[in-house]
């Protein structure tokens, strides 16, 4: 762009082109007045939940009962799983670096990707091509057994089930309770809780031990039966997990301890590499 050209744009360029360059639906600020989706804060701080208006924010409406109720469920059941959820670990590593709890939850938030808080939404994606696939509930078994095949075949998990540390996770059976609970109260459909079922049972077939659903899996029939995209579950795991990783970065700021690394320093991690060797300086080349 010349010069000449760069002065024309800018002498079109209106205030309405500047007030809507962040144009938003969701928050109307005017000085001494906050609204949210038309609501005024004033009116919400007294009568609404954390989890109405996470669903206020997201989906512009007050949410209903059953709605709020299983929202608020699924982001209490993620919150928090321990040191040994790497999110968690390295928070609670950056609290020891002299940073503050900004960057310790930014350095949680960002450990939670494809592998380590992606299942929910992946689960999601997956429910959601059964329940395409199944022309009505009987067909949803066979569609399950057919992903079950394909991700078999390309020795793949099946995100949602499964747990490296848990037989049966705890946070499956209350989740989906609530959710055929929603169901029989006709709050929710049930397709993806039918289809999650199905998984559950194609995996188990022919196997001594089941694969229950884990959390990821159980969440994903919360957020899919709401309403919720994929890309919107794992925003809700991230919103959730933030909790567990904001009280372990403050428990660990509490607990003092300067550069904490993943083990004790007493202990040093398996070395095989080379054996020790000498460096003889005869052998670097004489400047010229």
């Amino acid at each position: 762009m010349t010069v000449d050209e760069a002065g024309r744009a800018l002498a079109d360029t209106s205030v309405d082109d500047v007030t809507a360059w962040w144009r938003t639906e969701i928050s109307d600020i005017t000085p001494g007045a906050i609204r949210y989706h038309g609501y005024s804060i004033e009116d919400l701080i007294p009568s609404m939940s954390y989890a109405a208006m996470v669903w206020l924010m997201i989906r512009g409406e007050r949410p209903s009962d059953w709605q709020e109720r299983l929202l608020d469920a699924a982001l209490v059941a993620a919150v928090d799983h321990g040191p040994q959820a790497p999110s968690i670990a390295a928070a609670r590593m950056a609290a020891t670096c002299g940073v503050g709890l900004n960057n310790v939850i930014a350095t949680g938030v960002g450990m939670l990707g494809d592998v380590h808080g992606g299942a929910g939404e992946q689960c999601m994606e997956l429910l959601a091509r059964l329940c395409e696939d199944a022309v009505d509930p009987t067909g949803l078994r066979p569609a399950a057994d057919r992903a079950v095949a394909d991700y078999r075949a390309a020795r793949r998990y099946v995100p949602g089930f499964g747990h490296r540390f848990h037989p049966r996770d705890p946070r499956r059976d209350p989740l989906l309770a609530l959710v055929a609970e929603a169901q029989a109260d006709g709050a929710v459909m049930g397709q993806f809780l039918h289809a999650a079922m199905a998984l559950e049972a194609s995996l188990a077939e022919g196997r001594s031990k089941p694969v229950p659903m884990n959390i990821d899996g159980a969440t994903a029939v919360v957020y899919a039966e709401l309403g919720f995209p994929p890309a919107l579950g794992r925003g809700l795991f991230v919103l959730s997990r933030s909790v567990g990783i904001l009280a372990h970065g403050w428990e660990q700021t509490q607990q003092g301890g300067r550069n904490k690394g993943p083990i004790p320093r007493t202990l040093l991690p398996d070395y095989n590499g080379f054996e020790p060797r000498t460096f003889d300086v005869r052998q670097l080349p004489r400047p010229r």
